[in-house]
């Protein structure tokens, strides 16, 4: 994607494209809350344990501002198109954590995956939205939105499908999604 000069038309394909990379990666990262209760009773984790899971996959988005200048340096596409693939396949191996040293590796990760997507897909939606930024974030906002609903039904239902050892199968439609905006990007 050329983003180089901010045009004044409304570029609806890369808008929509980023509103879709926006739903595919948050719905990815909404898995933890939903199987939270199975990974303590198949852990033996206390709620104290428990309750610093959350605490381990946001708190890289303290390191935003220096991702922010990383940003500037490189294209931001790449973010766009490899962060969602990580997130992906780190949250889809979550269910099949045999220890809490591996859950605080995944879930770290995936906060560092999350905070190099949210820093640079907004600036890249402002470059493609024209004068109609307002319009642009809000297709964008949404794409997060409705993830943070449909994610929790995904990984029950691919939990009920095929138990807490099968939900990797979520890494490829992960891949076919990185795939996808590839291309469109």
């Amino acid at each position: 994607m050329k983003t180089k000069h901010i045009k004044n038309n409304f570029r609806w394909r890369y808008v929509l494209t980023l509103a879709f990379a926006h739903f595919y990666h948050d719905t990815y990262s909404s898995f933890l809350a939903p199987i939270l209760p199975l990974l303590i009773k198949n852990l033996g984790l206390s709620l104290s344990l428990a309750a610093l899971l959350s605490l381990f996959q946001r708190i890289p988005s303290l390191i935003n501002p220096f991702i922010g200048v990383i940003a500037d340096e490189l294209p931001l596409t790449w973010f766009v198109v490899i962060t969602p693939l990580i997130t992906s396949i780190v949250m889809s191996l979550l269910p099949i954590s045999s220890s809490y040293l591996f859950l605080f590796l995944l879930l770290i990760t995936t906060g560092l995956s999350s905070a190099f997507f949210h820093v640079p897909a907004p600036v890249l939606v402002r470059k493609v939205s024209g004068k109609r930024v307002g319009a642009g974030m809000s297709f964008f906002m949404f794409g997060g939105e409705l993830a943070r609903s449909v994610g929790p039904l995904v990984i029950l239902g691919a939990v009920t499908m095929w138990g807490m050892k099968g939900t990797y199968r979520l890494i490829y439609f992960g891949i076919a999604g990185s795939v996808f905006l590839y291309f469109m990007l």
